[in-house]
């Protein structure tokens, strides 16, 4: 028989472990001798290490519990789905590993390789440095809260800059930037965009914003903070368009 100390050294666990062990019920206590030490034997340090070994690869020591009672098959059998659930978890610290390094690389969030097609049509086209460093922060925006819905809505774009005329309108809109609020031009562009809108989609079709997503106006709200200029043509436009 072998004091508590002397089975951890033996087995390579704490006894402060050994003793997590007891209070889980996971090892049972044994009997203690005349001077109150608890004493151990060689199937208590068969069953520690056995414990120690499913707690090494990962088994949460609820179902190591659970585990001391069952029988071979069903030994088996958890140790099959442990395994999945381990591979699982393996999977998502990989995808989380490879955000970490995207993150350290100076990429916010990954987005498809047809949106770096799509940022360098802008600059090819005279779209400012601004202009693209916020389409990139808004398109992180829509991929991450609207995955499902965010390529219908990126190719529609794409199509409406493929337009010459409309590109020219988005073009305006770019360096109206550093225009003062009530400069007569704002006036007139906002006019010439809400014509071009009822144009495309009708004036019974005209696009809405989302009801149930917030998104949509945190989008145009982010356009309008970065400048009067924008923010005085969002409500001119709106206005036209609800006429």
């Amino acid at each position: 028989m072998i004091t508590i100390g002397q089975l951890a050294r033996y087995v390579g666990v704490s006894t402060k472990t050994i003793r997590v062990y007891h209070d889980k019920g996971l090892l049972p206590e044994p009997n203690r001798d005349a001077s109150g030490y608890r004493r151990y034997g060689a199937n208590d340090a068969i069953d520690l290490i056995k414990i120690r070994t499913l707690a090494e690869a990962g088994v949460p020591l609820a179902r190591i519990r659970d585990l001391r009672s069952a029988t071979d098959e069903e030994f088996q059998q958890a140790l099959r789905e442990i395994d999945g659930e381990l591979t699982t978890r393996i999977r998502g610290l990989r995808a989380t590993q490879g955000r970490l390094r995207r993150l350290a690389a100076g990429q916010l969030a990954p987005l498809p390789t047809e949106i770096d097609t799509y940022l360098e049509h802008l600059v090819r086209w005279g779209f400012t440095p601004r202009w693209v460093d916020l389409q990139r922060d808004l398109w992180i925006l829509v991929f991450a809260t609207h995955p499902d819905r965010a390529i219908t809505l990126f190719l529609e774009q794409t199509e409406i800059l493929s337009d010459p005329t409309l590109r020219q309108l988005f073009l305006d809109y770019d360096h109206a930037h550093d225009l003062d609020a009530d400069d007569p031009h704002i006036g007139d562009l906002a006019r010439r965009i809400a014509d071009a809108t009822r144009e495309r989609y009708g004036p019974d079709e005209l696009p809405q914003l989302d009801a149930t997503s917030e998104i949509p106006a945190l989008i145009q709200g982010t356009v309008n903070a970065a400048s009067p200029a924008w923010r005085r043509l969002d409500i001119l436009i709106r206005a036209q368009l609800d006429t």
